[in-house]
């Protein structure tokens, strides 16, 4: 066997090996790998009962029912399509009407989804990319808009009096 020939063995066997680890891990994730749909998405699609997947858009105005026990009720939105959305738990603080919101959970028969996460935008430019790009295609996001805060100012050591001249730090 020559030099060439046994390099060639060597270089086939770590390739196979690689494949079959890369194939592994993909086979231990898929259970848990959640794909992110709209609204729109689900109407469009037939999404099969008890799929596990993430719900984003809008929280609907005039939705928000609270029952006991922090079961709440709500429709998210993205203008074109409206999924009602069932969750027991505790909502984010930032969690209302009209803002931006992503629910992980499980679609059942009917059209209703069930949730066991909700997550609510953090501040007033964040949004999630995917339900960013939905409202951009429906015409109700602007990037840059109002929506956005102006960027801080920038301070320097000489402005800033706290500091105290440079030969006391």
């Amino acid at each position: 066997m020559t030099r060439k020939s046994r390099r060639l063995i060597l270089i086939a066997a770590c390739g196979s090996v690689l494949a079959l680890a890369v194939g592994l891990i993909l086979f231990a994730m898929s259970g848990s790998i959640v794909f992110f749909r709209s609204p729109s998405d689900i109407a469009l699609q037939a999404i099969a009962p008890g799929t596990r997947l993430r719900l984003g858009g809008l929280v609907k105005d005039g939705s928000l029912k609270r029952g006991p026990d922090q079961a709440v009720d709500f429709a998210v939105t993205d203008t074109n399509a409206t999924v009602e959305v069932h969750y027991k738990g505790l909502l984010p603080d930032l969690f209302r009407e009209g803002q931006g919101v992503v629910a992980e959970g499980v679609l059942e028969p009917g059209g209703m989804f069930r949730a066991d996460t909700v997550l609510a935008k953090h501040d007033e430019s964040y949004m999630p990319r995917e339900v960013a790009d939905a409202l951009k295609a429906q015409g109700r996001w602007q990037e840059g808009g109002p929506n956005k805060a102006a960027p801080p100012k920038p301070t320097t050591a000489a402005a800033d009096s706290t500091l105290g001249p440079r030969s006391e730090r």
